[in-house]
């Protein structure tokens, strides 16, 4: 069994308490706000442990930059096109798209992941503002 380390400690309480799907590199930024000598590696490394241990799970479809979440019951993600921002689909995994494909291959199928893609709020509305245009008078006519 592995100890709990406090550097472990400090990874999980901060992706059990954030829904942004953070990157290392962000969680590296928040956990060295309290432990200021915590070295990348380590941060890496504990993530691998905490996937191992289930806690954590690790977002990387289409090899994109991982994004990491505290292990919670099983849901679909949604990821914006322009900003990458990654959401939180509130719709349970549908265990029954399992069996189906297990029946239609023969192969065992333990899980799957599915990601939604298109543009968030945010990102809709920044591209209506610019496709608004200009409507001024041009002076240099």
């Amino acid at each position: 069994m592995r100890r709990n380390t406090r550097q472990r400690k400090a990874i999980l309480n901060y992706l059990r308490n954030t829904r942004s799907h953070p990157t290392a590199d962000a969680i590296y930024d928040e956990v060295r706000r309290i432990i200021p000598d915590i070295s990348m590696g380590t941060v890496y490394r504990n993530l691998k442990v905490l996937q191992e241990m289930g806690l954590i799970r690790e977002l990387n479809l289409n090899g994109e930059i991982s994004r990491y979440e505290f292990a919670c019951a099983g849901h679909y993600h949604f990821r914006c096109n322009i900003c990458g921002q990654v959401i939180d689909i509130d719709e349970p995994m549908h265990e029954e798209l399992n069996h189906n494909v297990a029946l239609k291959t023969g192969l065992q199928i333990t899980t799957h992941y599915l990601e939604f893609r298109g543009l968030c709020r945010t990102c809709q509305n920044k591209s209506k503002q610019n496709q608004g245009g200009y409507h001024g008078t041009n002076r240099n006519r």
